[in-house]
Formats: structure tokens, C-alpha cells, sequence
């Protein structure tokens, strides 16, 4: 949802930039649920308070239930299909693959400099061997970029 997401509020229209959407999916992802949803209902609210934030819940939700629905409703009756188990291992890697290039496109624009880089990397390994939980991780990183900018904007002016 990432992508669509992306070229939907940033690219047509407009209702967010770039930088914008990066701390937009980090709030997001800060608090239960999918991030794609709480993208939804945070920008929703941003642009119409909270009739904004529910049409927004509604607007993602509603054709994803519909399609899980109409699917499980035939899914019993072909799951031990061939073909269908075959077209599944397709979506799967497709769907990796989206991740990769919305994680490819958020990081052309939020790694800008040596510790954006590092802390991506440390993040990506913290939470991939699942050395700490992904809130710490978060929590982590924005504690090491405060105190990292905090200290590099005075030697700037």
C-alpha cells in the first residue's frame, strides 16, 4: 500500500511532500495497527479532522475486506489447487518486491547524510535478528537523532 500511498498523496494530489510522508509512515508505525491504515487516517485527519480520518479509514479498509471476503468465500474450495498455490508464491514475491522499492524510494530522501545511513543500518539489523523490539528500535533512533542534529546545529552557525 506504501507505493500507492505515495504516488496518490505526494505525486496527484499533493497533499503532502516528500519529507513530510517520511514523518508521516514513522508516527504511523509508531502505533498499533497496519501502516498503511494509520497513514490513511493521519493524513484523513490532517486534511479534514476527524470525518476526514474516517472517510480516510473507510476509503482503505473497505475494498480489502471486500476482496478477503469474495476470497474466503472461494478460497476453501480451491486452496489445494496447483494453480492457485502457484499464483500465490507469485503474489508473495511480488509483494516483496513493492516493499523493497517503497523501502528504496523512502530511503533515497530520509538517509541524507553518514548517521542517517548508519542508523538505517543499525535499525535494519536490530530488527531483522530481532536483537530489540521494533518500538525500541524506534524510540532508539529518534533518541540518537535528536541528540546527533542537537549537537551538529551549533557547530553549524
Amino acid at each position: 500500500m506504501l507505493p500507492l500511498i505515495e504516488k496518490e498523496v505526494i505525486e496527484r494530489h499533493r497533499w503532502a511532500k516528500q519529507e513530510e510522508i517520511l514523518d508521516i509512515y514513522a508516527l504511523a508505525q509508531s502505533v498499533p495497527g497496519a501502516i498503511g491504515v494509520n497513514t490513511a487516517i493521519f493524513i484523513g485527519g490532517r486534511l479534514h479532522g476527524v470525518a476526514g480520518a474516517v472517510a480516510a479509514l473507510l476509503g482503505v479498509v473497505t475494498p480489502s475486506v471486500l476482496i478477503i471476503l469474495i476470497i474466503a468465500h472461494f478460497f476453501a474450495q480451491f486452496q489445494s489447487s496447483l494453480y492457485l498455490q502457484r499464483a500465490f508464491n507469485g503474489v508473495r514475491a511480488a509483494v516483496v518486491g513493492l516493499i523493497a522499492a517503497a523501502a528504496v524510494r523512502v530511503g533515497r530522501s530520509a538517509i541524507n547524510d553518514k548517521f542517517g545511513f548508519i542508523t538505517a543500518l543499525a535499525a535494519f539489523v536490530l530488527s531483522v535478528f530481532g536483537i530489540i523490539h521494533v518500538i525500541w528500535v524506534l524510540f532508539l533512533g529518534g533518541a540518537a537523532g535528536y541528540f546527533y542534529y542537537s549537537k551538529k546545529e551549533p557547530e553549524q552557525k
